[in-house]
């Protein structure tokens, strides 16, 4: 769906871009993907990856700016929302600016590719999301709503607007694995709590998704891909057998286990092979079989979190991630 298409990602010199944009350009081969972020340096360093490839373009601007919007959305097809203040802490202590950019600049973006008609927007969200006990996930929360009400919002306008969820990504940027690889020669990791869970997913699965998100969305889906869990002591064994853990606490915002879907948004959640899919609750399109499909109707009250979850990661399995991935975790 993406041939000789132009696709713009927000925040796209991030972990996510990183992957989407080459794998994307690989497979689909668009007509052009256009970069939108606030930071010149990690931009500048991007385009020396691409150097020579004539169908990546660069945009320096901030989702909070609305004209800066309308002008990088001109002739655009398709977007990516990746851009997000994510890190929990720093929203915890900085909670205007999380605000700032997480809502408002979704409001933002909602507006300018209505106005700009755009074809589908597909938004990265997180478990955080899901029954939130940070800001960071409370804005990631309203920033969902505003994006399946977009798809109301537009009115007569032909913008579609989907969101993706996922867990803790593998590899990526302030993640749980390079933070322990940067301390495996200590002897030493910081284990917040024994019992703590996470998802585990890898950059790769977390491009199919949204892939999967454009080519299946009807507007105002919330997709949820299963993967496994592990422990974070299961997680800091395998990254570095022979250093100890230090139990440290868990930090302002930190939820003991990840959760996806709760048990709230089980009334209107689909099964299928691969994902689940959270329908939106108005307009009844949590009835509508163009968003149903072949999905199977999960049952009242189900809970989808890292602690309950039924398919766990192995040792083995993470070592083999660790060993195809190792020398490129510094440069996601």
């Amino acid at each position: 769906m993406f041939n000789n298409k132009t696709i713009l990602i927000t925040g796209g010199t991030g972990s996510f871009g990183h992957k989407f944009i080459p794998m994307t350009l690989e497979k689909h081969n668009p007509k052009k993907i256009i970069v939108f972020s606030r930071d010149e340096m990690k931009q500048w360093e991007m385009a020396k990856l691409f150097e020579g490839d004539e169908r990546l373009r660069f945009f320096i601007g901030d989702v909070r700016d609305k004209d800066r919007l309308y002008r990088a959305l001109d002739g655009v097809d398709y977007v990516v929302h990746a851009a997000a203040t994510k890190i929990v802490p720093t929203a915890e202590y900085n909670p205007f600016e999380c605000v700032k950019t997480n809502i408002n600049g979704a409001m933002n973006l909602i507006d300018a590719c209505i106005d700009k008609g755009i074809k589908r927007v597909v938004a990265l969200s997180t478990d955080k999301a899901s029954s939130p006990i940070n800001l960071y996930g409370a804005t990631k929360l309203a920033s969902d709503k505003l994006f399946v009400a977009g798809n109301s919002y537009s009115g007569g306008h032909s913008t579609s607007f989907s969101v993706v969820r996922y867990g803790n990504v593998m590899g990526s940027r302030g993640s749980v694995i390079p933070f322990f690889m940067t301390l495996k020669e200590k002897g030493e990791l910081p284990i917040t709590d024994p019992r703590m869970t996470r998802f585990m997913i890898s950059l790769e699965e977390g491009v199919e998704l949204v892939w999967h998100a454009f080519e299946d969305m009807e507007g105002g889906e919330i997709y949820v891909k299963k993967i496994p869990s592990m422990k974070v002591t299961d997680l800091a064994r395998v990254v570095a057998p022979e250093a100890s853990q230090k139990i440290v606490g868990i930090r302002p915002g930190e939820k003991l286990h990840e959760q996806m879907i709760g048990t709230e948004d089980s009334y209107f959640t689909y099964e299928y092979p691969d994902h689940y899919k959270i329908l939106p609750s108005i307009n009844n399109w949590g009835q509508c079989p163009k968003r149903i499909k072949d999905g199977k109707k999960v049952e009242e009250g189900f809970i989808y979190s890292s602690d309950n979850n039924t398919e766990w990661m192995t040792d083995e399995q993470l070592q083999q991630w660790i060993d195809i991935n190792y020398s490129q975790i510094g440069k996601i």
